[in-house]
């Protein structure tokens, strides 16, 4: 293995150079196996021809070892653009994950755009996950940039266009402890019993089609709304009073039209539900007024057996989460219930009542779809806490007036 060591433009005696030009060395390191074209690395920059000849030492150990490296000339940016579409094959992700994988992309971009790869370091990195946090941009979020930029530099380290992995050592500033003088913790919000009773009257008064079928589906089962607007004929059993959940609902623009059927969010979510009646019955009257409009409306009508489907635009096509948030604000101007609610709050109303009626946590996660969810124990243990304390009263009550 040849090197060619070097002063470019030195004209200066070999042993009494004043110039202060600097060292660089060539190497030979064999041929190109596809091209047959000799293969140097070249390095440039040193101050004397010891600190080039150690350099061009170190370059041939690691070639003789083969753990030589060429780093990759190429562009955050376009590095970036290559990397998404093989890491949509290795790992087949939701369009949701895709979104935000790209959502991030987009963050990382006004930082890294216009550098090489092999130019970003620790610093650099560190310094623009530093700057979103300075820009007000939430936890959560700089968590899944970070996330994204792990796997861009990670997949760029394994195929061997970079050294070091900038990424390695970065972490997200923690925000500065506050002193609580409370130890309550902050409960999701839902609706009390008699909230959601009254809830449900001013459905049936006031609601319109669909309304009361959405929103008793909802609250006597807690299926997430993506799950609901999902739903399909094929998968209520109305003889064994069950609701099968095999897949949710995404559109990421409410796009009526452009919508796609993604699994659900864990595998815990695929699940059998066992209804009261009072859903079976309200399904099955929707079910007939369904099957009018699909007589009335003809070929008009894109029939794929939604259950809740659009009648007027689009008639056939699953209606829009939005859609369904939308009829629930309607409602609640009717009543004086928090108009902060929304479809979501219908879950954790399920939670809190089953917790009431006794139902066991574990029980609960398995209706829901859940694997381990904090929200849901938080207000499970809610529930049952304050169950707890009325328990106590009554003992209290009790013992006062035998005493």
């Amino acid at each position: 293995m040849k090197g060619h060591f070097r002063k470019r433009g030195c004209k200066c005696k070999p042993n009494n150079c004043t110039c202060g030009r600097k060292w660089s060395f060539i190497i030979d390191v064999g041929k190109d196996p596809k091209t047959g074209n000799r293969k140097q690395e070249s390095r440039s920059g040193f101050n004397t021809r010891q600190e080039a000849e150690a350099a061009a030492a170190a370059l041939i150990t690691e070639i003789n070892q083969n753990i030589f490296i060429k780093e990759t000339d190429i562009l955050f940016k376009d590095w970036a653009n290559e990397w998404l579409p093989l890491y949509i094959e290795r790992n087949g992700p939701k369009p949701g994950t895709i979104r935000l994988r790209q959502y991030s992309i987009k963050k990382l971009l006004p930082y890294f755009a216009h550098l090489k790869l092999k130019n970003i370091t620790e610093e650099i990195y560190q310094s623009a996950l530093n700057d979103l946090k300075d820009q007000g941009f939430a936890r959560t979020t700089i968590e899944g940039v970070h996330t994204t930029g792990k796997m861009i530099f990670n997949m760029a380290v394994d195929k061997r266009m970079l050294k070091i992995d900038p990424t390695t050592n970065a972490y997200i500033i923690k925000d500065e402890q506050i002193i609580i003088e409370s130890d309550e913790e902050e409960i999701p919000l839902y609706f009390e019993k008699e909230e959601l009773a009254l809830f449900l009257r001013k459905v049936k008064e006031n609601g319109l089609f669909m309304d009361e079928a959405i929103f008793i589906t909802l609250s006597y089962t807690g299926i997430r709304v993506g799950e609901l607007v999902a739903l399909k004929w094929k998968e209520i059993d109305f003889d064994k009073r069950t609701i099968y959940i095999t897949k949710t609902y995404y559109t990421p623009d409410n796009n009526t039209v452009k919508y796609q059927l993604v699994p659900p969010k864990t595998k815990k979510s695929r699940r059998k539900i066992v209804v009261d009646t009072a859903v079976i019955e309200t399904l099955k009257k929707l079910k007939e007024e369904q099957e009018k409009i699909i007589q009335h409306l003809g070929v008009s009508y894109n029939d794929n057996g939604y259950v809740f489907a659009n009648v007027y635009r689009h008639p056939g096509y699953p209606v829009l989460i939005k859609f369904v948030e939308s009829r629930m604000a309607r409602i609640l101007k009717r009543t004086e219930l928090n108009s902060s609610l929304t479809p979501h709050s219908l879950r954790q109303t399920h939670t809190s009542l089953l917790a009431e009626a006794g139902v066991g946590l574990e029980e609960i996660m398995e209706r829901l779809g859940h694997h381990d969810d904090e929200v849901t124990r938080k207000v499970y243990l809610h529930v049952t806490n304050e169950m707890k304390r009325e328990a106590s009263d009554k003992f209290s009550k009790l013992m006062s007036n035998v005493i």
